[in-house]
C-alpha cells in the first residue's frame, strides 16, 4: 500500500479518536454539570420566585438594611460594616443630592464638565448591593488606578499646562499680587481646622481647598492625610464646580456698582519669547526653592512649554483636549464614588466641607479686596477692577469666566475675561507653591 495511504488512514483514525474522547469528556463534564445544577437545585413555587427575586432588589436593600452588608472600599481592608441609616435613608438622601447636581448642571450650566461625571459617580456608588466601589468594582478600580497614587491631578495640571495663556499674566505682572492675596483661604483654612481639632498635618490636607484646586487638593491628602482623600476630593471638585453659584454674591458684596464697571486699559502684545521662557523659568524656581512643588509645577510647565514652542501641535491638541477630557471623565467618577452614603453623610466629611466653603469664601473675598487696596495707590487710568481679584482662586478657567460674566451685568461692553486671566493663572501657580510650602513644613 502507497505509504501516503497508510499516513492518512492513521492521520484519519486519530483524529476521530481524539474528537470521539473530547466528545465524552464534554459529554461527561456537561453531566457533571447539569448533576451539580440539578443538586443544587430546588423547585420553588411562583410565589417563592417572586419572593427571592424581591430579596435580590434594590428596593429590599433600602427598606430592610441587613447587619452584614458592608462599605465599598477600593482597598478591602478599610471595609466596614454599613449602619442602617447608610443603608436606607441615607441612600436615598445621597439621591435626591445626586438629582440637584444634575438639575445644575444641566439646567443651569453649572460646570457640567465637573459636575456630571461626579454626580454620576455618586449615583452608581450608592446602587444597593452593586458595589460599585469595591476594589474590583468599575469606581474602585478608576480611584485606584489613578486618585489614590496621585496620577490623575498630574495629567490635569499638564493638560492646564497646555490650555494656559500666560500672556495676560505677562501683559500686566501686577495681577500675580491678586494671584498670591487669594491663596490667604488656604492659609486662614488652616488656622481655623486646627482651631476646630485637627491635628497640623490633617489641617494642612484640608486647608489646600481654599485654592480651588483639585488636583493640588488630590495631591496633597494623599501626602499627609490620606484617610481624608475622598471627603477632601469631594469638598474641593464640588467647590470648583459651584463657582459660579458661590462666588458671585461675594463679589457683589464687597464691591460698589461704580468699581464693577471699571474698564481696564488693553493689555500690551507679549512676545512669543517671553511666554516660551516663563514655564522654564517657574519650573527653575520651583526646583531651586521648593522642589516638594515640582511634580505639579513640572506637569504643569511641561504642558504649557509644549504648547508655546509652536513645533508639536499634535502633542499640545491631545494634551488640551483628549487626554484632559479622558482623564476628567475618570477623575470625576472616582471623585464620585466619595459621595457613597457611608462616606459623605458622616461629621467628618460635613466638616470638611464646611472649612472648605469658608476657606473658598476667604479666598474669593481677599482676592477682591486686595484689588480694591491696589486701587488706592494707582492712578486713575491704571486702576484694576475689583472683580477680577475673585479670579485669584485657582479654579480655572470657571473662575475667570464667572468674573467676565457679572462684570457684564452692569457693563455689557466691558470685557474683563482676558485680564481676569491673569489672576487665574497666577492662582494655579500659587496653589502649587502653598503646597509646596506645606509639604516642607512636614519634611
Amino acid at each position: 500500500m502507497n505509504k501516503k495511504v497508510v499516513a492518512f488512514i492513521l492521520l484519519l483514525f486519530f483524529a476521530l479518536f481524539t474528537t470521539n474522547s473530547f466528545a465524552n469528556s464534554t459529554h461527561e463534564v456537561a453531566n457533571e454539570s447539569a448533576q451539580e445544577v440539578k443538586h443544587e437545585y430546588k423547585p420553588k413555587s411562583i410565589t417563592e420566585l417572586m419572593a427571592s427575586f424581591y430579596e435580590t432588589t434594590g428596593i429590599n436593600a433600602i427598606l430592610n438594611p441587613s447587619d452584614d452588608v458592608m462599605t465599598a472600599e477600593p482597598n478591602p481592608a478599610d471595609a466596614r460594616p454599613m449602619t442602617a441609616f447608610e443603608q436606607s435613608w441615607g441612600r436615598i438622601i445621597m439621591f435626591a443630592i445626586v438629582i440637584l447636581l444634575f438639575y445644575l448642571a444641566i439646567a443651569k450650566g453649572f460646570e457640567p464638565l465637573l459636575l456630571l461625571p461626579i454626580a454620576f459617580g455618586g449615583l452608581l456608588a450608592n446602587i444597593p448591593l452593586a458595589n460599585m466601589g469595591g476594589a474590583h468594582g468599575m469606581l474602585g478600580i478608576i480611584y485606584n488606578m489613578g486618585i489614590a497614587n496621585e496620577f490623575f491631578p498630574l495629567l490635569i495640571f499638564m493638560g492646564v499646562g497646555a490650555m494656559t495663556d500666560f500672556s495676560p499674566l505677562l501683559a500686566n505682572p501686577k495681577s500675580a499680587i491678586l494671584g498670591g492675596a487669594a491663596q490667604f483661604g488656604i492659609f486662614g483654612s488652616l488656622v481655623g481646622a486646627v482651631m476646630l481639632g485637627f491635628d497640623l498635618q490633617t489641617a494642612s490636607a484640608i486647608s489646600i481647598i481654599g485654592g480651588a484646586d483639585g488636583p493640588t487638593s488630590i495631591f496633597i491628602a494623599n501626602r499627609l492625610a490620606p484617610e481624608m482623600l475622598g471627603a477632601i476630593a469631594v469638598a474641593a471638585y464640588s467647590y470648583m464646580a459651584l463657582v459660579p453659584v458661590i462666588q458671585p454674591p461675594i463679589m457683589k458684596l464687597l464691591t460698589t456698582d461704580e468699581e464693577r464697571r471699571i474698564k481696564m486699559p488693553k493689555l500690551r502684545k507679549v512676545h512669543k519669547l517671553e511666554n516660551l521662557f516663563l514655564p522654564i523659568v517657574i519650573l527653575f524656581l520651583a526646583v531651586l526653592f521648593l522642589p516638594e512643588s515640582t511634580p505639579l509645577i513640572g506637569a504643569f510647565a511641561f504642558g504649557n512649554f509644549l504648547k508655546q514652542s509652536g513645533v508639536v501641535e499634535r502633542l499640545s491638541d491631545t494634551m488640551q483636549n483628549s487626554l484632559i477630557n479622558i482623564v476628567t471623565i475618570f477623575l470625576g467618577l472616582g471623585v464620585g464614588s466619595k459621595l457613597a452614603a457611608d462616606k459623605f453623610l458622616v461629621l467628618e466629611t460635613l466638616g470638611i466641607m464646611v472649612i472648605g466653603l469658608l476657606a473658598f469664601a476667604a479666598g474669593t473675598a481677599a482676592g477682591v479686596i486686595m484689588a480694591k487696596i491696589m486701587n488706592k495707590f494707582s492712578s486713575e487710568e491704571s486702576k484694576v477692577n475689583p472683580l477680577i481679584g475673585a479670579a485669584g482662586v485657582s479654579a480655572v478657567p470657571m473662575a475667570a469666566r464667572v468674573v467676565s460674566k457679572v462684570g457684564q451685568e452692569y457693563d455689557r461692553s466691558n470685557v474683563l475675561l482676558m485680564h481676569a486671566m491673569g489672576p487665574n493663572v497666577a492662582g494655579v501657580i500659587g496653589s502649587a507653591v502653598a503646597a509646596g510650602v506645606l509639604l516642607s513644613i512636614f519634611k
